[in-house]
Formats: C-alpha cells, sequence, structure tokens
C-alpha cells in the first residue's frame, strides 16, 4: 500500500513548481514527473491561508527517514538556491519532492530513482515562510 497522504501547496508555489516541471532537464525527469503528479493532487491555497504546520517551499523542516532510522535537519529549496542556503535540499532531488505540503506528523511512500522506496516522517517545522508573514520567498 503506498501512503500519500493529502498535501497543501501555497499558490506561489505551485506556480513556481510547475515552470520547473516544465524545464526540467532529462535527469531531472522521474523528480518532475513525481512532483507533477504531486500538485495535481494537492489542494492548492493561497499563501496567507496556509496552515502553520505544512512544509512549503523555503520551510526549515526536521524529518525522519523511517527506512534508514535517519533524522535530518533541511530547508526546502528552489535548485537555484542549493548553493546559498546552508541546509538546503533541493525539491528536484527525491527526497525534497516528498516534503512538499505534508503536514507535520505525516508519514509518506517515495519512489528513490534506484527502484527503491523511502518512508518519510515530518517531524517539526522550525522556520515556514508564510508563518512569518513572508508570502513572495
Amino acid at each position: 500500500m503506498v501512503r500519500r497522504p493529502s498535501i497543501i501547496i501555497n499558490r506561489l508555489d505551485a506556480e513556481r513548481l510547475q515552470r520547473l516541471i516544465d524545464s526540467a532537464t532529462e535527469k531531472d525527469l522521474m523528480v518532475a514527473q513525481l512532483l507533477e503528479e504531486e500538485l495535481a493532487r494537492g489542494e492548492v491555497l493561497d499563501p496567507q491561508d496556509i496552515p502553520n504546520n505544512v512544509v512549503s517551499m523555503n520551510s526549515q523542516v526536521r524529518f525522519t527517514d523511517l527506512t534508514r532510522g535517519s533524522q535530518m535537519v533541511r530547508t526546502l529549496v528552489y535548485p537555484h538556491s542549493i548553493g546559498v542556503v546552508e541546509d538546503g535540499i533541493s525539491v528536484m532531488a527525491p527526497i525534497g519532492a516528498a516534503l512538499i505540503g505534508l503536514r507535520v506528523g505525516d508519514v509518506i511512500e517515495w519512489p528513490l530513482p534506484n527502484n527503491t522506496k523511502v518512508n518519510l516522517r515530518i517531524d517539526a517545522i522550525f522556520w515556514q515562510p508564510e508563518r512569518e508573514k513572508q508570502f513572495h520567498r
């Protein structure tokens, strides 16, 4: 059984992510397709309506890889910010794409490029642009 909890996506993030998907290179095709599926099934809300417990772009998140038993803190960023944000994880990386739109406590089963799967749980959101009223980050 594939676990895909419902997700919520900021309208501005959805528009930017769609542009990323549309311009994806061959090497990013798998992640782009998965991300597009997530956008299609997600509930899209205006930035000011995003709940505090939802992972949006530029959110700093603590999550656990339940498959490997490791916990990480990462900031979900667009690919162009990967060198700028110290703990950044790109939304175009397989794990990064899995995080978008999840709520604290959610667990998602996510495919990886090597034909394996990972189970990720969102443990905490330390910083979220919408919570800080930064709606255009």
